[in-house]
């Protein structure tokens, strides 16, 4: 009895111990869980954690080998308020087949930001192209995909350096003037209609960009009060990058550009976007009548997680058949 009385106490005696480190670690970084349940997602995926240094910005990225040498390299850009990990539900049918790149933009997720540094799409178009010339293979080009914000950053990367991409996939993407909806007046008016500083905001924000809740990332408390707190403190940045992507001279840059994209390419919008209003396809469509145009319905802002299948079956599309006009 004495025995199994002290392995109790040696046991609860751990369990609190644990129970302490656990407290401390969450006081210290309240965002430290959810990012190792994102770790662990992409572990789940066979991505690994990379760290570069390009010019005055380390960059963070995930990168997965294929199965054959002489794979395509599939390079993946999020959009505004996003990061890396939102791409891992369309690399989880990826992976294998192409050799994945995932980065985190300069300023955003694990990237480092650099204050008074420009993040606009000009800007953030000159980084990524180094980036590219960095982590290609064999002087090969690379299959450029963006969406969002990030479609807009590849749409100008794409024009201006075709030796880098030799294909090119704009997913919801950003700078073109769509038709008017509720997301792009807001923004006219010197809004973030992103913007989070309480519950009813985080679940407005969820609602903007997913047009399934039952797909929407599911964010629990005390969770959901570590990304409330952590959105409130980006509010200053997010604010400095939409005035340069939404209301700056620059804003329509990216379909400017798009004229002079000569590589195939692939246009996705899902019908029930509330961000990137679906008009926006037909006005890069115009400029890039080589692309393919795929549409789908029953999703919104964020088609890389709510339809994945799908959007990985038009980018192996791409890659297969694409053909420059």
């Amino acid at each position: 009895m004495p025995l199994r009385l002290t392995r109790a106490r040696t046991v609860a005696l751990g369990a609190a111990v644990l129970v302490c480190a656990l407290v401390a670690w969450v006081w210290r970084d309240p965002m430290a869980p959810l990012r190792a349940v994102m770790a662990l997602q992409g572990a789940w995926v066979g991505l690994s954690e990379k760290r570069i240094v390009i010019g005055d910005h380390r960059w963070a990225y995930d990168e997965r080998e294929a199965a054959s040498d002489d794979a395509p390299t599939v390079v993946m850009v999020h959009g505004f308020t996003g990061s890396k990990e939102n791409w891992y539900p369309l690399a989880a049918r990826l992976r294998g087949r192409y050799r994945l790149v995932i980065p985190d933009l300069p300023g955003w997720g694990e990237s480092q930001r650099v204050a008074g540094a420009d993040y606009g799409f000009s800007a953030q178009a000159g980084r990524l192209s180094a980036f590219l010339a960095q982590v290609r293979r064999d002087g090969s080009p690379i299959v450029l995909l963006g969406h969002s914000m990030g479609g807009g950053i590849v749409a100008i990367t794409s024009a201006r350096h075709p030796e880098l991409v030799a294909r090119v996939g704009l997913i919801d993407a950003a700078g073109v003037r769509f038709a008017d909806n509720r997301f792009g007046i807001e923004v006219l008016a010197g809004q973030n209609p992103f913007a989070v500083h309480d519950a009813a905001s985080l679940q407005r924000y969820l609602d903007t960009v997913f047009h399934d809740r039952g797909v929407q990332p599911s964010i629990p408390w005390p969770a959901s009060r570590a990304v409330i707190d952590w959105r409130i403190a980006q509010a200053p940045f997010e604010q400095q990058v939409l005035d340069r992507i939404g209301r700056s001279d620059e804003r329509f840059l990216p379909g400017e550009a798009a004229a002079a994209i000569r590589q195939p390419a692939l246009l996705l919008w899902c019908r029930q976007d509330r961000v990137i209003d679906p008009s926006a396809m037909a006005l890069y469509a115009a400029k890039m009548p080589q692309a393919m145009q795929v549409s789908l319905d029953g999703c919104g802002h964020m088609s890389i997680m709510e339809k994945p299948d799908e959007v990985a079956a038009a980018v192996a599309l791409l890659i297969q058949r694409g053909v420059p006009r």
